[in-house]
């Protein structure tokens, strides 16, 4: 998401402090934050707050106060950010536009450097069902064979039915060591099991590659655009191309995301001019970001891997290699976000995150709820993980074959 920022569909990353908008989003950071905090603002100078009916909500409160039997639930600060919440929801921007605790607020900032606790997975709020975006490599959910789709439905045995993403959020994070089993309802399927996990420190590492076995095809993983993932890159594509790869895959699958900044300049390796993104603000305006200055960028043959799990600045970085006909994209339809969220800080530490531009492709092309679409489309299959270099170091050709990674395999067929 862009913050600035691509948005990651309201994703959260489940964090020890908090839950971050992946963000486990969308996402992902932007250009510019602006922390605007309104402490002088005036109701009676807004055409919107002017007309809004705070005496209705103070009798509610004052109703709830004196005849609600459950006293100890009756807490007013965590009632305030609800009802922001239910204004900014009203809006019908779902999974886009969202209000953040003070908790949320520090748990981003820490997950866009790239470290935080938890079971490491982006989820979000969809169809009011809480959906695993994709899980984070090397995490604990990862390790527990979660993936982007999957519906959590119970949390340490109870039902979260009709429960708000950041209470579901709040029940699945704690500290690193401690355990958490999750109900997961498989979409395809409709099979459901419990997955017990073990919280852990998260420690994302960018950017990873490694020789397909018996080639010169580089196997490139980018798992998120979090700061320093364009110099992680830059080093990855100087040391492969030292090592004589001939060919390049990039594997973006289960990518959620991350700052608009890294997503240009990872996309400006492989492009040699034009745009990367457009932005289009909410009167038809249109603003190009064009690809950065590069000395030496990468010529090689490319294939880029997408899924369900691919968002935010992977789309962007995605959609500007397809339109350009840079790289052939192989896989399944990108997960859909498409809008700048900018981040306005509230009195107390809490913010709002307000669509107010959409991005496009360099060729006009909407992302928003459509998704990348693949020029040639591959499903994983039932059952099977997606092979990421980390794997590759231990795979002979033969046991890659049988993978059944169909998407990696159709990407090594095409270069070939």
């Amino acid at each position: 998401m862009l913050r600035d920022r691509l948005n990651r569909e309201g994703t959260y990353r489940l964090t020890l402090t908090s839950l971050v908008a992946l963000i486990l989003c969308a996402m992902v950071a932007g250009v510019i934050l602006e922390r605007q905090v309104l402490a002088d603002f005036d109701p009676r100078a807004s055409a919107i707050a002017s007309k809004l009916d705070f005496g209705l909500m103070a009798r509610a409160a004052q109703l709830i106060e004196r005849h609600y039997v459950d006293r100890g639930a009756i807490r007013p600060r965590r009632m305030t950010y609800a009802a922001i919440s239910g204004m900014v929801d009203s809006l019908g921007d779902t999974g886009h536009s969202t209000f953040l605790t003070p908790a949320m607020v520090r748990a981003d900032e820490q997950v866009l450097k790239g470290r935080f606790h938890g079971i490491g997975a982006e989820v979000r709020m969809r169809d009011k069902q809480v959906v695993i975006v994709a899980p984070l490599d090397g995490s604990p959910a990862q390790k527990a064979g979660l993936r982007a789709g999957d519906i959590i439905f119970k949390v340490d045995g109870r039902g979260v039915a009709g429960e708000t993403l950041e209470q579901v959020v709040d029940s699945i994070r704690g500290p690193a060591g401690t355990k958490v089993a999750l109900s997961i309802r498989e979409p395809r399927t409709d099979r459901t099991r419990t997955v017990d996990l073990v919280r852990a420190d998260i420690h994302e590492q960018r950017v990873s590659w490694h020789f397909v076995p018996g080639t010169r095809i580089a196997d490139l993983r980018i798992a998120a655009f979090s700061e320093g993932t364009a110099k992680s890159l830059r080093q990855a594509v100087d040391a492969l191309r030292s090592a004589g790869a001939q060919a390049l895959v990039l594997d973006l699958r289960d990518d959620p995301g991350g700052l608009l900044t890294q997503a240009v300049a990872v996309a400006s390796e492989f492009l040699q001019g034009g745009n990367v993104l457009i932005e289009k603000d909410s009167r038809g305006k249109l603003k190009p970001m064009a690809v950065e200055a590069r000395k030496d960028r990468l010529r090689l043959p490319m294939v880029v891997l997408v899924n369900a799990g691919t968002a935010s600045a992977a789309e962007i970085v995605s959609g500007a290699l397809q339109d350009v006909k840079r790289a052939v994209i192989v896989g399944e339809r990108t997960f859909g976000t498409g809008t700048v969220l900018e981040e306005f800080g509230l009195p107390g530490g809490s913010a709002l995150m307000l669509a107010v531009r959409e991005w496009l492709t360099p060729a006009g092309h909407t992302i928003w709820h459509k998704g990348i679409v693949p020029d040639v489309k591959v499903a994983l299959g039932a059952g099977a993980a997606p092979v990421f270099p980390g794997r590759l170091a231990a795979l002979s050709p033969a046991r890659l074959a049988a993978s059944r990674d169909a998407q990696l395999l159709k990407a090594l067929a095409l270069l070939r």
